[in-house]
C-alpha cells in the first residue's frame, strides 16, 4: 500500500515543520486520486501561512490543529479515477497541498477543465476549486513547467492586482508605490504596471536585492528600505504592500502626503500582519484577489479572462527564462527532509531573489 506524504506546519508557529505518513483515502463515486508531481514554493506561501485562518487556506486540505497543511500551485496526474471523462494519466494544472497525492472530487467536468467539488471546498474562494487540463490550458506550455509552477500562481496575482488598480483608475495616483519589490509577485506587478504606462513604479527591497531590481527594468526607480524617507512626499501615490511589515508601512504612510489608497498583499518578510490604526491617510485595505477575479469572470467569463491573461503571461514567462539574463532560476528539492530545508530557506527571506524552488514529495 502506498502510503501518503504531507508537509505540516503548525499554524502558531510556522517556522515549525513535520512530515505526516497516512494510508491513502479510499475512493467513492465521483472522486478521482491525484499523483501530484511537483509543486512551486516562494514568498506567496508564506503569506498563506501567515493568513491561513482569516483568508480559510487551512480548509482547502484539512488536518489536525496546530498542524496545517500550506498550499501551493503545480501539477498533478490523475492515478485513479471513478470520474466519467476523467480517465488516468491525464496531467492537471492547479491548487494541491504539500503532498504527495490527494483526492478530488470534480463537477463541471468541461474539455478545459473542473471544479473540485469536495463537500469541505463547496464554500470556500472558487477561484482555487479551478482546475486546468493541461492540453486545453492556454497558459499552459510544454517545456517550462518549473517556471510555471513557481510564477504563474503570482503572476496570476500579479495581473488581477495590475487589473484591479486600472480598473479603479489608479484611484487618481501618479506613482505605484511597491514594497518587497524583488519578490515575483511584486515584481509581475510592477511589469504590467510599466508596460500598460501612465503611472511611475516606485520599488521598496533589501539594499542586497537593489541590483537584481534594478536590473528587472520595470520599475522606474528602486529605493533600499532604509532610503524611504526619499519618496517624493508629494507625489499622488498608491501602496501597494507585499511585504506585510508594519514598520515599513508605517514609514510609507508616514513619508506620502499625498497616499490615496494603501493595500495590503502579501507577507513576504513573515511577520504578521497586525493592525493598523493610528496610521496617518487612508486606511490600509486588504486587496482579496478572488474578489476581481469573479468580477472579471462575471464579465468576460473563465475562458475570456484566461485567454486575456494567458497573452501577457507568455510574454512574462518569456522574458523571466530569457537564456542570456533570467530572472528565475528553478532549484529542485526532492523529499522529506529538501523539502522542508526549502521551507526554512524560504521563510527566512534569504534566498536569492533569482531562485524558484520546486518541491516533490
Amino acid at each position: 500500500m502506498n502510503i501518503v506524504t504531507r508537509l505540516l506546519v503548525n499554524k502558531f508557529a510556522i517556522s515549525e515543520t513535520r512530515i505526516e505518513a497516512s494510508p491513502p483515502l479510499e475512493l467513492t463515486a465521483g472522486q478521482c486520486r491525484m499523483r501530484i508531481e511537483r509543486v512551486g514554493l516562494t514568498a506567496n506561501n508564506i503569506s498563506y501561512a501567515l493568513t491561513g485562518d482569516k483568508m480559510q487556506y487551512w480548509q482547502f486540505f484539512p488536518s489536525s490543529d496546530p498542524w496545517v497543511c500550506v498550499p501551493a500551485w503545480g501539477f498533478a496526474t490523475v492515478s485513479e479515477s471513478q470520474t466519467a471523462g476523467l480517465a488516468v494519466g491525464e496531467r492537471i494544472w492547479g491548487f494541491w497541498p504539500m503532498a504527495s497525492e490527494v483526492v478530488v472530487e470534480p463537477v463541471k467536468l468541461t474539455t478545459i477543465g473542473f471544479t473540485d467539488g469536495i463537500a469541505h471546498r463547496r464554500k470556500l474562494p472558487y477561484i482555487y476549486n479551478e482546475y486546468q487540463r493541461c492540453v486545453a490550458d492556454p497558459m499552459h506550455q510544454d517545456g517550462q513547467e518549473d517556471a510555471e509552477a513557481i510564477l504563474r500562481p503570482m503572476f496570476s496575482t500579479s495581473w488581477l492586482v495590475e487589473d484591479f488598480l486600472f480598473d479603479n483608475g489608479y484611484f487618481g495616483a501618479e506613482t505605484m508605490v511597491i514594497s518587497s519589490a524583488s519578490s515575483k509577485t511584486a515584481y509581475g506587478t510592477a511589469y504590467q504596471l510599466y508596460k500598460r504606462g501612465g503611472v511611475q513604479v516606485v520599488g521598496l527591497t533589501a539594499a542586497h536585492n537593489k541590483p537584481f531590481v534594478e536590473a528587472l527594468g520595470c520599475y522606474h526607480r528602486v529605493l533600499p528600505y532604509e532610503e524611504i524617507e526619499q519618496l517624493d512626499a508629494q507625489a499622488t501615490s498608491v501602496y501597494l504592500d507585499y511585504a506585510g511589515s508594519s514598520e515599513i508601512r508605517r514609514r510609507v504612510h508616514q513619508q506620502l502626503n499625498k497616499l490615496l489608497h494603501s493595500s495590503l498583499i502579501g507577507g513576504s518578510h513573515a511577520e504578521a500582519m497586525v493592525s493598523s490604526s493610528g496610521l496617518p491617510g487612508p486606511k490600509p485595505v486588504f486587496l482579496f484577489i478572488p474578489t476581481q477575479a469573479f468580477k472579471r469572470v462575471g464579465e468576460w467569463g473563465m475562458s475570456g479572462l484566461m485567454e486575456r491573461m494567458g497573452v501577457d503571461w507568455r510574454t512574462f514567462v518569456n522574458r523571466a527564462l530569457d537564456p542570456i539574463d533570467p530572472w528565475l532560476i528553478v532549484q529542485q528539492h526532492e523529499g522529506a527532509d529538501a523539502v522542508q530545508a526549502a521551507y526554512q530557506l524560504v521563510l527566512s527571506g534569504t534566498a536569492d531573489a533569482r531562485s524558484g524552488h520546486m518541491l516533490l514529495l
